[in-house]
């Protein structure tokens, strides 16, 4: 399977790539990871995104596309893969179509794990962090025994800077403006598929796993 997840922050992608990706016995493969490998590989492509990287600028989309090429190319991937959160834009959705279509790879389908914008509010208002061991609570659905205080080690839980409503909601606007034409972009080639995404992690996963199944 061949597969894009997309959704908002606060909707369950990371825990879901990875079901998905364990299910399917595909690599689940991200951008930023693969940018790291070959910087840290000091590889001819990781030399000169860094060079960006240094200079505090973005690493431009064919850079990226050439490491994204190289990475579809290693045996892992031969059966198939899971994209978290890439494409981010309409012209990187076009650069990998043109990838995909050299390697006779085309994709299969592109998840959207459908959340209201309410409960994601939620979902990261809710969040409080151990200041001592990092360990992440929620006050509603994961709450700790004691109020402020973390069960492991006592430490004091705090709400991160980015999880105010205020932030939440402007990284939801955001979101929306950048990946609404993403979403036209694959609806037009008939791909983009809901994901129900508001149950528990079990009843998100039984929905994706039913919509890729019959795609099969």
């Amino acid at each position: 399977m061949r597969i894009i997840l997309l959704g908002p922050p606060g909707a369950g992608k990371g825990t879901q790539a990875s079901r998905i990706a364990e299910a399917y016995a595909i690599p689940h493969i991200s951008t930023g990871d693969i940018l790291r490998a070959n910087v840290r590989e000091g590889t001819p492509l990781g030399t000169e995104a860094k060079t960006y990287m240094d200079a505090g600028d973005l690493v431009p989309d064919q850079l990226v596309m050439r490491m994204v090429g190289d990475r579809l190319r290693e045996p892992d991937a031969a059966h198939g893969f899971l994209f978290d959160g890439f494409p981010r834009t309409v012209p990187q959705a076009e650069a990998l179509e043109h990838l995909l279509m050299e390697h006779e790879a085309p994709l299969d389908a592109v998840l959207r794990l459908a959340v209201p914008n309410e409960e994601v509010i939620e979902r990261l208002t809710g969040r409080r962090t151990c200041t001592q061991c990092g360990r992440i609570y929620h006050v509603v659905f994961d709450p700790p025994e004691q109020e402020g205080r973390c069960d492991a080690c006592g430490g004091e839980l705090q709400q991160r800077d980015d999880d105010t409503e205020e932030v939440v909601r402007n990284r939801l606007e955001v979101y929306r403006a950048q990946t609404e034409p993403l979403e036209h972009f694959y609806w037009e080639r008939g791909l983009l598929r809901d994901v129900e995404a508001t149950g528990t992690p079990d009843e998100v996963f039984a929905s994706a796993r039913t919509i890729l199944e019959a795609l099969r």
